[in-house]
């Protein structure tokens, strides 16, 4: 039985080809925990945006209904 003088670079290639797929398994796995991740990063900054919103616009309510008791105050004791 001759032995084949190119099987050491058969061998090498498959080895490549078997290390490149580990690689490219281990990105995609990589990124799908990256994009999990940047999603719930995304939520939790949504859900800080409504609530920094919904207090903003909560204290502006406040403001003006105070803005308008001084105001409706300030004609009673005018008209007084």
């Amino acid at each position: 039985m001759l032995l084949n003088p190119f099987c050491p670079f058969g061998a090498a290639k498959v080895l490549a080809l078997k290390a490149t797929v580990l690689l490219l398994l281990t990105l995609l796995i990589k990124s799908r925990v990256q994009i999990a991740t940047g999603s719930a990063i995304g939520i939790g900054l949504l859900l800080l945006q409504t609530l920094v919103f919904l207090a903003v616009s909560g204290g502006l309510v406040v403001a003006a209904g105070g803005a308008a008791f001084v105001a409706t105050q300030q004609r009673r004791s005018a008209a007084a």
